[in-house]
């Protein structure tokens, strides 16, 4: 692929996998749907408790706001819909080891999937090329996530909104902010790794 193909809108990182025929393409796709399910099982069981919060510090939103950008938006999706599909059928990869569609923190896994759609989309239009589109590439992300997961917590609890802004999106703004600044260098840096490969 030409270091010009490389840089244009249009492309993201999964694109960049070679697929002689349209058959290899569409193994190569279930590939990369079933590993970006996996990776976000396995994110997910990096769990940190938070006092006062029935939700958890995990590597799951990161995992899958990284799936989404790097395998765009219908593969990003379907990648995210699978991982929530397995999780309300039994296996045990949300956060601690959890699954079904019970608990208090559902919201944020439809907000994950939805998210991954977003971002896969973005960066497909060239969001995730630089530092600051990325930074704001992973910011929309997170934000959806937040949109469903805050207020599918207080209706699942009972709390108020309030309290559920509280208890589901405050204290984890900082480690938002450290997740992108990981994308923010991580991703830039493959699309370069990527152009001096050519």
């Amino acid at each position: 692929m030409s270091t010009a193909a490389l840089t244009r809108p249009g492309t993201v990182l999964a694109d960049l996998l070679p697929a002689a025929t349209a058959s290899r393409a569409r193994v190569r796709d279930a590939a990369l749907v079933a590993g970006g399910a996996v990776l976000t099982g396995l994110a997910a069981q990096i769990a940190l408790p938070v006092p006062g919060s029935p939700v958890p510090v995990t590597g799951q939103t990161f995992a899958a706001l990284l799936v989404g950008t790097a395998l765009g938006a219908r593969r990003g999706l379907l990648s995210l819909a699978l991982y929530a599909l397995a999780g309300m059928a039994g296996m045990p990869w949300f956060a601690d080891g959890t699954s079904g569609f019970a608990s208090p923190t559902f919201g944020y896994i439809v907000g994950m999937l939805l998210a991954s759609g977003l971002v896969g989309a973005l960066a497909r239009r060239g969001g995730d090329r630089g530092a600051l589109r990325t930074a704001a590439t992973m910011a929309a992300g997170t934000a959806v996530i937040y949109a469903l997961g805050v207020p599918y917590l207080a209706l699942s609890t009972g709390m108020s909104l309030g309290k559920a802004v509280a208890v589901g999106l405050v204290p984890f703004l900082f480690g938002d902010a450290l997740k992108a600044a990981l994308a923010m260098g991580a991703l830039p840096t493959a699309w370069k790794l990527a152009g001096r490969r050519d």
